[in-house]
């Protein structure tokens, strides 16, 4: 998948993975791969930024498996952001859906 294509919707799916529960850094790294390929150098970043820009709150939780994980859980403004780039997301989807589909009436 195209790298620009794929740090468009990351915001959006790191979001509303951590809106259905909680979640350590790892643990989203491997629930994003489902949708995209991404590594930890991309998540942890973004996990930061969006800590700095409060759309995340973190909290240490002992683990059985090693020393404590930081979780993230989703602030009010997180959920309204996240609900904002959904809307976003949807309208391009949308408008490029229907230009593509007039491209290709266009060539028949």
């Amino acid at each position: 998948m195209n790298a620009q294509l794929k740090k468009g919707v990351l915001e959006l799916i790191v979001l509303e993975s951590v809106r259905k529960r909680d979640m350590y850094g790892y643990e989203l790294v491997e629930e994003v791969s489902k949708v995209i390929d991404v590594n930890e150098g991309t998540i942890y970043p973004l996990l930061k930024r969006l800590t700095n820009e409060h759309y995340f709150e973190t909290y240490l939780r002992e683990s059985s498996e090693g020393p404590p994980r930081k979780y993230y859980h989703l602030t009010a403004a997180g959920v309204l952001y996240r609900d904002k780039l959904e809307t976003e997301w949807s309208e391009l989807q949308m408008r490029v859906s229907c230009f593509l589909n007039e491209q290709t009436k266009g060539e028949v």
